[in-house]
């Protein structure tokens, strides 16, 4: 039995008035069975959905201060996720080699996945709008150190991969001694700022901090940090996932007297459990004639589940199961525009091509027209792709208007790329931003083997064409 469903039934017996039940008249008992029957087969769906989290806990670092909490929080928050389902991979005090190993195999059971979910309890920093997961064995001498850390941009292309919903979560952003050496030590204008660079949420993923950007989250003195306490507390509540994290971040700000608010990013469409819902109900009347059990009844239910799926699967089945109740008709709805969609995709399974014959150097156009108050512009990059990997940048002195793109170009082309960077002249941006005001997106782009198109996912719309020179 999924773990999930265990904590159903649990809550089930442990809540239900039983004493009560059993005064009642034969006629309720069989038709309760029967609606308790309905419940557990409406479930059968979303059981079928594939879930992984990878959990790190950093605490006992070489260099620079040792965390109490993250040990602790790693063990719980895995044995929780376990308890909702997940396969969890799990690792404690990791060394660079070790984390990175990690971080390969979570970014291969991601790619299988219907829900994935990266927890992080230790210390990170950000250096120039880009954050840095640390290895307990990494030490900061200069910037080419940071090459020994784990960069959130590729965690979060990892996420991307889960097919319905991604969540992201950094319970770090305590003060980290090593960001302020490499303060010191930078040989060049940079911007180290205290705690973490903000982080928009793709479409479909949830991002949590356990603090708002550029601030500092408190260790905690009991077992598990603030935000870890409120983490446990709620992730195996039967609410909504939105719900969850909404009251994760309310317990913080609470519990902490008003002092640490949880930065909440979320992008996501419809509405998911982690831990369904339950609400079973006894009829108060005793009808001495049992009605014939309605065919109807479990098919709003099997339809919340089949819908926070989304998969044709999932509304094929619906069909099968309750083909003349309510959500039939937007069942085949929802059918013909998978199938639509999947006729007229490219396919995938039908080119020839290799990610490295995209290879080479590329020129980048980005264009965003004006916008509000906000001027539009045009603006050059030069990118390069190496063994299927995409980088493009435009540089400025003194870190101002400075972009940088990054991802993985897979064989048909298809892909989501992120790009990061800090502003220029104020007349330029939406919200009238400071020159160096960091900022982050993400590009949908398809490649073929020459040339390319993007559109920019958040904020204002931009597009990006690129050209293979």
């Amino acid at each position: 039995m999924p773990a999930r469903h265990a904590l159903i039934w649990r809550n089930i017996f442990q809540y239900f008035p039983w004493k009560a039940f059993m005064r009642a008249p034969s006629g309720i008992l069989r038709q309760f069975v029967l609606a308790l029957l309905a419940f557990w087969l409406s479930l059968a769906p979303a059981s079928a959905d594939t879930r992984v989290a990878l959990v790190i806990g950093n605490g006992a670092y070489v260099s620079t201060a040792q965390l109490p909490n993250p040990s602790h929080d790693a063990e719980d928050v895995a044995s929780s996720l376990r308890r909702s389902g997940f396969e969890v991979l799990q690792g404690i005090d990791l060394r660079q080699a070790d984390m990175q190993d990690l971080t390969i195999r979570f970014a291969r059971a991601a790619s299988r996945a219907d829900v994935a979910m990266f927890y992080y309890s230790g210390h990170a920093m950000q250096y120039n709008g880009v954050n840095y997961l640390m290895p307990v064995d990494a030490v900061l001498t200069d910037e080419a150190d940071l090459k020994r850390f784990v960069r959130v941009d590729d965690i979060v292309n990892d996420l991307q991969q889960a097919k319905n919903l991604r969540i992201l979560v950094l319970d770090s952003c305590r003060d980290n001694p090593l960001a302020d050496m490499l303060k010191r030590s930078a040989t060049r204008a940079a911007s180290i700022g205290r705690g973490l660079s903000k982080v928009e949420a793709p479409r479909g993923t949830i991002v949590s901090f356990s603090t708002q950007s550029g601030q500092v989250a408190a260790d905690g003195s009991g077992r598990n940090s603030p935000y870890t306490t409120a983490f446990l507390k709620h992730i195996e509540e039967p609410q909504e996932i939105g719900d969850v994290f909404r009251d994760i971040s309310s317990d913080v700000y609470d519990n902490s007297g008003k002092t640490q608010l949880p930065e909440l990013s979320l992008s996501i469409i419809g509405k998911f459990y982690l831990n369904g819902p339950v609400s079973v109900t006894v009829a108060p009347a005793a009808p001495q004639a049992a009605p014939k059990a309605d065919p109807c009844a479990a098919a709003e239910a099997h339809w919340k589940a089949a819908d926070s799926i989304g998969t044709l699967a999932a509304y094929e089945d619906h069909l099968a199961r309750f083909p003349n109740c309510i959500f039939a008709t937007l069942a085949k709805a929802r059918v013909e525009g998978l199938k639509q969609k999947t006729a007229l995709a490219p396919a995938g399974n039908v080119r020839t091509t290799d990610s490295k014959d995209f290879d080479g150097s590329w020129d980048v156009t980005l264009n965003c027209p004006t916008a509000g108050k906000a001027q539009g512009f045009t603006r050059g990059l030069a990118g390069t792709v190496a063994n299927g990997v995409f980088h493009a940048e435009a540089q400025n002195q003194n870190g101002v208007n400075r972009l940088e793109i990054d991802g993985q170009i897979p064989a048909n082309g298809k892909t989501t790329l992120s790009a990061r960077g800090t502003t220029g002249a104020s007349t330029y941006t939406l919200n009238n931003l400071p020159p160096g005001s960091p900022y982050a997106f993400t590009v949908d782009a398809q490649f073929d083997r020459t040339r390319g198109n993007g559109k920019r996912n958040e904020a204002r719309a931009c597009n990006l064409v690129f050209v293979k020179r």
